[in-house]
């Protein structure tokens, strides 16, 4: 089985890899688009199943000299390489162009142009294998050598199959004018002087023997597919935005383009969209990640919000099941569609996490500002009420009003917050915290969803359940704020363990408790001040722990490095209070940092101070594109315009404070409610385009502490 604790990050691919991915589908080769026997995490994926192992093209018994390999579009990559003259000719005119297209499969166009005045004839062979590896083995590296690919050979198709745990998986290729062996496709081309020679190689995934609803084919072209006609009407509906800082601009389209990419659909709702957590490991729903993702994308589109709350809702826990650790009303941490993952997870969604089911309701919630009609909030209604039964039947153990986690099973997840790693919750001297333990932003989260399902009352009139869910909320906050806080230290404490003994590191979680609005306004400032410290802010973003804390490693995974979309939570946080100077340094650090990745904040980076190195150092297993830090920069993007929509009150607020050197900012077809309006911005003025005549436009900030609860407390802001 899957060691769950010890496989929460990214495995390492080769330098210089070209990953192509549309939905859960992903290819990762060499630069030259082949893809070795031995060549580790390398290959073609599809429903978790690695149905390319081996993919070598040779001509004229030789490899190909790389050129160059460009990525158009997230699912499509053209290579370029020469290829070897026969009889040795230097200076070699072959030019090799080969166009890789996934989804449903693969499919690779392969081109020869002779630029010589004289014809040729070429020998080409592509070697071929499917391990048909579960992802979980190959990322691992655990890949198991005890199932027998069986290799079949039927007009012209290679047919690669095996057997695993009960399931036949297989990949069936082919390709005109060629001749198919147990282990190659072969072509013996002539081409002419000035000419050329083409073909098209189609890769078909199978499940017991079941291709899947829209495989490649050879008579339609890639371009054509619904993948690459979802991917082109994403980039027509979101945003048009210019930004006068050209580095902003850039980190803010790639941001988009990333989660276009990043989207998978229902197999039964095709049109409903959910975020998956990041390529190329973790193409698949994970409950935490692709909310909080889809949160902080609201004002790129929130129906990614609205297509992840349905695809969870119906993943959601239903019976007590101690090996997935599904519990009623649970939302799930992950969901998987291959062989070992669902022996490991005791089926094919895991549950082990203690905040993805406060914050599906809190989603909701705020959905509800963002004018998610009713019809939709109806249906979802039933699921929020699901989880918040299990918030008090089962995330509250011990009845003392706190969430807490503690895995019933040898193989799954020990910490079960965002920072998941085995050594993420510690104390100030480095020791590791003992289960059940209670985090500090679950709690937060939690408050965020009491808030959330009140605010859904209030819209549907039902004034005694606003009144119950305000006044759990308000009590929530008193007790978190007396048992959190460490008055001689000045912040919230990280969790309480097993002895409900307050974890004591300095932790950038506690900026999430900003987020929500749980801490209490006398204690913001001195969280905030705390969070500002070198020993905290690194000058590119916060650090996950403090760097005068006892478990404190710059390139660990959770102990000091610096994730992106928690300094954008953090950033949030700052600016819900009023800490606009201090938020809008971590905003304009983070924009800078994304300068040095070209653009694309990576899930994680190391936590070296800013004056160390000329730019923030890289994470060598950061997934990229990653979700939360693609829709990190869209949240500091709208933190910075303090643009926050509320229908259920009539109002918009838009009161800019874009720092000097940002300029100009416009966003055009910005969704809200049924609408498409136009934001612009320049220093501390605001104007909206095209705004619902039921929404009226405020030129100032949402006031940290709304008043409009039941029992006056705050709400969920952005």
């Amino acid at each position: 089985m899957t060691a769950w604790n010890a496989d929460t990050e990214a495995a390492a691919t080769e330098s210089g890899a070209m990953t192509v991915v549309e939905g859960s589908s992903f290819c990762i080769s060499s630069g030259t688009g082949d893809i070795a026997a031995d060549g580790g995490t390398n290959g073609a994926f599809y429903q978790d199943t690695r149905i390319i192992s081996r993919w070598v093209l040779r001509i004229n018994d030789s490899l190909r000299e790389p050129l160059g390999a460009q990525r158009p579009e997230s699912y499509r990559a053209v290579f370029v390489g020469r290829a070897r003259w026969p009889g040795g000719r230097f200076d070699s005119p072959l030019v090799v162009r080969q166009e890789r297209h996934v989804g449903p499969g693969l499919q690779d166009d392969i081109t020869l142009e002779n630029y010589s005045s004289e014809p040729v004839d070429c020998d080409i062979e592509l070697l071929l294998d499917a391990d048909q590896a579960d992802l979980f083995d190959v990322k691992g590296g655990r890949v198991a050598k005890s199932a027998t690919v069986n290799r079949t050979v039927r007009e012209g198709e290679l047919v690669l199959e095996a057997v695993r745990n009960g399931q036949r998986r297989g990949t069936a290729i082919r390709a005109r004018g060629a001749f198919a062996t147990e282990s190659s496709l072969r072509f013996r081309a002539s081409i002419p002087a000035r000419g050329q020679w083409s073909t098209s190689i189609i890769v078909v995934p199978l499940i017991n023997g079941e291709p899947p609803a829209e495989p490649f084919t050879e008579a339609t072209r890639p371009q054509h597919r619904t993948g690459a006609r979802r991917h082109r009407d994403w980039e027509q509906a979101v945003p048009r935005i210019t930004v006068t800082d050209s580095n902003v601009q850039n980190v803010l389209d790639r941001s988009q383009r990333d989660l276009g990419s990043l989207r998978i659909f229902d197999s039964h709702h095709r049109d409903r969209a959910a975020v998956a957590a990041g390529a190329p490991w973790f193409m698949a729903l994970f409950g935490r990640d692709s909310l909080i993702s889809s949160y902080m994308s609201l004002m790129v589109d929130p129906g990614l919000a609205t297509g992840t709350l349905q695809t969870l809702a119906g993943l959601q826990g239903k019976v007590v099941d101690p090996d997935s650790e599904e519990e009623p009303g649970r939302i799930p941490h992950e969901v998987r569609l291959g062989i070992t993952a669902g022996l490991s997870l005791g089926g094919t969604a895991y549950y082990g996490t203690a905040d993805a089911t406060p914050l599906f309701v809190s989603l909701l919630g705020e959905l509800s500002r963002w004018g998610l009609t009713d019809d939709v909030i109806d249906a979802l209604l039933p699921h929020a009420d699901r989880a918040m039964e299990w918030i008090e039947e089962y995330g509250d153990r011990d009845g003392d009003g706190f969430v807490e986690y503690q895995r019933p099973n040898p193989h799954g997840l020990i910490n079960q917050g965002w920072k998941d790693s085995w050594d993420g919750i510690n104390f100030a001297d480095g020791r590791i915290a003992e289960p059940p333990i209670a985090l500090c932003e679950v709690q937060a989260y939690v408050y965020a969803a009491y808030v959330g399902r009140s605010r859904l009352a209030r819209c549907a009139g039902d004034a005694a359940t606003e009144r119950h869910w305000a006044a759990k909320a308000a009590a929530l906050k008193r007790a978190f704020n007396d048992r959190f806080w460490l008055p001689d230290k000045g912040y919230f404490a990280l969790a309480l363990d097993k002895d409900k003994t307050p974890v004591d590191s300095c932790t950038s979680n506690m900026g999430h408790c900003l987020w929500t609005g749980i801490a209490d306004a006398d204690k913001a400032p001195a969280v905030a001040a705390r969070l500002m410290e070198p020993d905290m802010f690194t000058g590119w973003g916060i650090r996950t722990l403090a760097s005068t804390m006892g478990a404190y490693n710059p390139v660990s995974y959770h102990n000091g490095s610096v994730w992106p979309h928690d300094t954008a939570l953090v950033a949030t946080g700052l600016m819900r209070y009023g800490f606009v100077e201090e938020a809008s340094r971590v905003a304009s650090a983070l924009f800078s940092a994304a300068s040095h990745f070209d653009g694309r904040l990576p899930e994680l980076f190391c936590g070296f101070d800013h004056t160390e190195f000329p730019g923030p150092v890289p994470y060598p297993t950061a997934c990229s594109p990653q979700a939360w830090a693609a829709a990190a920069p869209v949240q500091l993007a709208r933190i910075l315009l303090r643009f926050d929509p509320d229908f259920t009150r009539g109002v918009v607020h838009l009161a800019p404070i874009l720092p000097d050197s940002m300029g100009d900012f416009r966003a055009e077809n910005v969704h809200l409610g049924h609408a498409r309006v136009v934001v612009e911005a320049r220093d501390h003025e605001g104007l909206l385009t095209g705004l619902p005549d039921r929404l009226e436009m405020i030129r100032e900030p949402r006031p940290p502490l709304d008043q409009d609860l039941a029992v006056g407390e705050p709400v969920q802001g952005s």
